[in-house]
């Protein structure tokens, strides 16, 4: 293979490996005293930084890839998820106070001081499972897909190389190399990706070149609202159904709030989370319209597209002048290596306080540093087992796979989060039977398409079912429209549970939820954001209806 590099692109390229060195080496030379240095960075990270790891962490190379090749085979539909810059704000205004005052270490740990251990046991085992299974197989994957057409270098090569490179400085600094390299990174991902996107609207003709030549063929493609029977956009998945798993993926999960956790009080933790839902919106302009671009390009005969998720490198192949082509390829490898830096080390910060810590109490803190590296260590040499089962089964729309994945693990655990803030009257039996009973149906909905793989792709392409049966009916259900009916199952499951067993003890609860709080934290909470906080919160909701309500097709 060939790389599309020349030299300029391999000096713009070797000046960020050095930059991304010098602040990996910055960090590392601090040391990590304890447990709360490695792995929340000491608590005490500014908002800024904060809010660009909560984006980089989000935006991995399969983000960039899978978003970009949605744009070009879709169009608009999966915007919606891009507008979850709004949750954020959730995380920071109504979650973020209740899991600061726990002063837990993990979203797991937060589980057991709210309900029990029991809870806290389904979350470790079942995060660390999915995020092998969903963050770092395809994180891997697409980052194998991009190193090799940039650097022309084998898909093996390239996934193993910058798989080992991420994991070693995670390794050695914990979640302070990981959080202030995410900053460098975010500046250099959107840099990049700014630049194709005006370079692919001016080499299309501009915006309304651009939706002309796309409505020739394809006139939904720039309509967010498909109707509530598309088999594959159903408005009512991609609003409701698209809330719920973002809920779960935003405000509850490990991945990304141990970002806000790494602030040393609510204010510049909320902060961080206001500047992260702005940063959220820019994959609509940056990664996903370059798919549309991408589309257009290849209407016109101007590009030759071949499988959708190669919509973006080969945009960069394209378009890009010597230099800028380096500049792109380090981004693409910012998100990468940002995303799996990410999950490297939530997963080590589960396996250690929650599995192992829990295990052995009284280990000391030095001990368990050394256990958190190694279950870094673990982590990745998972995740390169797992490259040749991606690299048979990663074909497609990788966005839409990971999208459908997390829309049946996501709404039992958002429905014991939520509601356990919001009702006080939730206790531990009804948490741990809602976690089962979720995963029960998570497990028979996967089961279920598998068996029936090949009718559900013809009753997507023709809209005429060739099976029949009620495992059938239950596996054609569109994987959005599954979140909503999940998430009901799952909140009637932990009311009717909990009011049929005995009351919590609140006195144990106090301050993890709405009924529990005490008129000195109520006061706490109310002196922990100022009119700034509140002003940009209402101008982003805003910026989000304004999108929702331009692209109606």
């Amino acid at each position: 293979m060939n790389s599309v590099l020349e030299t300029a692109d391999w000096v713009v390229l070797g000046i960020y490996f050095l930059a991304l060195l010098g602040v990996a080496a910055w960090v590392i030379i601090q040391k990590n005293k304890d447990t709360e240095d490695y792995f929340l960075a000491g608590r005490n990270v500014g908002w800024f930084v904060i809010g660009a790891s909560i984006f980089a962490s989000n935006i991995g190379s399969e983000h960039v890839v899978g978003l970009a090749g949605t744009g070009a085979e879709s169009g608009m539909p999966m915007a919606h998820y891009e507008l979850h810059a709004w949750i954020v704000l959730l995380l920071g205004w109504l979650f973020l106070p209740f899991y600061m005052r726990s002063n837990a270490f993990t979203m797991p740990e937060f589980l057991e001081k709210r309900y029990d251990s029991r809870s806290r046991w389904f979350l470790s085992i079942f995060s660390l499972v999915g995020y092998v299974i969903t963050k770092v197989s395809v994180t891997i994957y697409a980052g194998g897909i991009v190193v090799s057409e940039l650097l022309g270098i084998p898909f093996w090569y390239g996934a193993i190389g910058v798989v080992l490179f991420t994991g070693l400085y995670t390794i050695i600094g914990g979640m302070k190399a990981v959080i202030y390299t995410e900053t460098l990174q975010t500046v250099v991902l959107i840099v990049g990706s700014v630049v194709i996107t005006v370079l692919g609207m001016q080499a299309i003709g501009g915006w309304d070149e651009l939706q002309a030549t796309v409505r020739a063929t394809s006139p939904d493609h720039f309509n967010m609202w498909r109707p509530a029977s598309d088999p594959d956009f159903p408005w009512t998945g991609l609003l409701i159904g698209g809330t719920i798993v973002g809920v779960w993926y935003w405000c509850t999960d490990q991945y990304i709030v141990q970002r806000t956790l790494a602030a040393n009080n609510i204010k510049i933790g909320r902060r961080g989370a206001i500047f992260g839902a702005y940063l959220k919106i820019l994959p609509i302009f940056i990664f996903l319209i370059p798919g549309i671009i991408a589309y257009a390009l290849d209407q016109k005969g101007m590009i030759e597209l071949g499988r959708s998720d190669e919509a973006f490198p080969t945009l960069v192949k394209a378009l890009l002048p010597v230099g800028l082509k380096g500049l792109v390829a380090g981004g693409l490898m910012a998100a990468l290596m940002s995303s799996l830096a990410s999950v490297f080390n939530s997963c080590s910060t589960i396996f250690t306080i929650d599995i192992y810590k829990k295990l052995r109490p009284q280990e000391s803190e030095k001990k368990l540093l050394t256990i958190g590296r190694w279950a870094t260590g673990i982590v990745v040499v998972l995740g390169i087992i797992w490259i040749p089962i991606m690299d048979k089964i990663g074909g497609g729309v990788m966005y839409q796979y990971l999208q459908s994945v997390q829309s049946y693990i996501a709404p039992p655990i958002a429905a014991v989060f939520v509601l356990g803030i919001l009702w006080k009257r939730m206790n531990s039996k009804g948490a741990i039977i809602t976690l089962f009973a979720g995963l029960v149906i998570a497990v028979v909905r996967i089961v279920a398409e598998l068996v029936y793989t090949d009718q559900i792709a013809e009753f997507k392409a023709t809209g005429v079912h060739s099976a029949s049966g009620v495992l059938y009916q239950y596996a054609v259900i569109n994987f959005a429209n599954m979140a909503i009916f999940m998430f009901i199952f799952s909140a009637i499951v932990l009311i009717v549970s909990s009011l049929a067993t005995a009351s919590p003890n609140y006195a144990t609860i106090e301050g993890l939820a709405f009924g529990t709080l005490t008129e000195e934290q109520k006061q706490l909470k109310r002196g922990s954001f100022t009119w700034v906080d509140i002003v940009f919160s209402v101008l982003l909701v805003v910026v989000v209806i304004s999108v929702l309500t331009y692209f109606t097709g």
